[in-house]
C-alpha cells in the first residue's frame, strides 16, 4: 500500500476542496462549472470513503494488537483482530483497484455500429438480433438508444446500423462489445434444418461533444459535398439538396447522412460519426501497436477480431477472450448482459494490475 497511499491522499485532499469549491455560491451561480466540478467530485467519492475506511481499520488494528496482553480485553482484541484483518486485506484490493488509471472515455455515450458480415441475408438477420440485445441492455440500464443512420435488407435485416446510446458511463460498459460476433444456428431460409455459421461486426465509439472534438480532426482536412436524399420522401427529396457528404481525406473515412429534414441536422449528425469513426481509427492504430508488445486481456477490440460466439442449438454463449461460456444464450440475447461484461471489466482490471505489479 506504501507506493500508492500519498496518491490516496492526494484524492482526498482534492475531494476536500471540491465540496468547498462546490459550496461557494461563485460557483453554484456557474452552472457548467458547478457540474463539471460536482462530476469530478463524485468520480472519486468511493475511493475517498473506502480510503478513510482503510484508515479507520488500520487504526482499530493497531488498538487490538495493543490490548492484546490485557487480561480483560485480550479475548475480545483477539475477536477484533479475526475481522479486522480480512478486511483490511479487502480494502487494500479494492483500493488497488480504484486506483487504476480510468479510461477517459469511460462515462461518454456511444455511437454503435453493427454490421451483417459473412452469411449473406443470415448475417443480416443476426445483426438485427444484435441491436436487439443491445436495445434491452440499455433499456435494463435506463439509458436510450437511438438509430442515427440504417441500411436494411429484404429479409428484415440489417446490412448495416448506426445507433447511439446515451446514458452514465456507457463506453464504461459497452466498449468491450467492439469485434466479430459469430452465430451457429439453422437459419429461418434453411429448408433441410442444417445449421449454419455467420458473423457480424460491432464497433463502438465514444461520442464526442463540440468542445471534446476540438483538435481530434482539422475541419481542413475535410471535404464536404452537399447532394439530394435518395429514396422515399415525396417533393422534399425531389427539391431540396439536405444530404451530407464528409470526407477525412487523411484517412479516407467517409460519412454520408441523408435521414434529416433539414442540412444542418445532417451535418451535425455526420460531423458525431466523422469523429468518433476518426478517433476510433487511430485508436486502433495505437492499440495494435501496444498489442505487439503485450497482448491484453480483453483483445484489441479491433473488428476482425473473433469475441464471442451465440450457438444457439446448445443455448450457449462463448466470449473466446477470456474463456468465460454461459449456457444461456435465450438471456442474453433478451439483453442480460451484466456477466459476460462484469467479467470482462474484472478481466481487464487483473490484467492492469498484473502490469503495475510488474512495474
Amino acid at each position: 500500500m506504501d507506493p500508492i497511499f500519498s496518491q490516496l491522499q492526494a484524492v482526498v485532499d482534492r475531494y476536500d476542496e471540491l465540496n468547498q469549491m462546490l459550496a461557494d455560491p461563485e460557483v453554484m451561480s456557474d452552472s457548467k462549472n458547478y457540474m463539471a466540478l460536482s462530476k469530478e467530485a463524485g468520480g472519486i467519492r468511493e475511493t475517498v470513503e473506502t480510503f478513510k475506511r482503510y484508515q479507520q481499520v488500520v487504526n482499530d488494528l493497531l488498538e487490538a494488537e495493543e490490548l492484546l496482553g490485557d487480561a480483560e480485553m485480550g479475548e475480545l482484541a483477539k475477536e477484533d483482530l479475526a475481522t479486522l484483518k480480512p478486511e483490511k486485506a479487502e480494502l487494500e484490493e479494492k483500493l488497488k483497484v480504484l486506483m487504476l488509471p480510468t479510461d477517459p472515455n469511460d462515462d461518454k455515450n456511444i455511437i454503435m455500429e453493427i454490421r451483417g458480415a459473412a452469411g449473406g441475408d443470415e448475417s443480416s438477420l443476426f445483426a438485427a438480433d444484435l441491436l436487439g440485445m443491445y436495445r434491452r441492455y440499455a433499456e435494463n440500464q435506463g439509458w436510450s438508444l437511438q438509430i442515427v443512420d440504417e441500411t436494411t435488407t429484404e429479409v428484415g435485416g440489417y446490412k448495416e446500423v448506426v445507433v447511439m446510446i446515451v446514458g452514465n458511463n456507457v463506453y464504461s460498459k459497452l466498449k468491450f462489445e467492439s469485434g466479430a460476433h459469430r452465430v451457429q444456428r439453422v437459419p429461418s431460409t434453411e429448408t433441410q434444418g442444417r445449421i449454419h455459421t455467420s458473423t457480424a461486426t460491432v464497433g463502438v465509439m465514444p461520442e464526442f461533444e463540440e468542445v471534446d472534438a476540438e483538435g481530434l480532426i482539422d475541419p481542413k482536412d475535410v471535404r464536404e459535398d452537399v447532394y439530394r436524399s435518395s429514396g422515399a420522401g415525396g417533393q422534399h427529396v425531389n427539391k431540396t439538396s439536405s444530404a451530407i457528404r464528409l470526407t477525412h481525406e487523411p484517412t479516407g473515412i467517409t460519412v454520408a447522412m441523408q435521414d434529416e429534414r433539414s442540412q444542418q441536422q445532417n451535418r451535425a449528425r455526420a460531423w458525431k460519426i466523422l469523429n468518433a469513426r476518426v478517433y476510433d481509427h487511430f485508436a486502433q492504430e495505437n492499440e495494435a501497436e501496444y498489442a505487439e508488445q503485450r497482448k491484453t486481456a480483453v483483445g484489441s477490440g479491433a473488428r476482425s477480431e473473433r469475441i464471442r460466439t451465440y450457438n444457439y442449438p446448445q443455448n450457449r454463449v462463448t466470449d473466446h477472450r477470456i474463456g468465460l461460456t454461459l449456457n444461456k444464450l435465450d438471456r442474453i440475447i433478451a439483453g442480460d448482459l451484466d456477466e459476460i461484461i462484469d467479467a470482462l471489466v474484472l478481466a481487464e482490471q487483473t490484467a492492469k494490475l498484473a502490469e503495475l505489479n510488474q512495474q
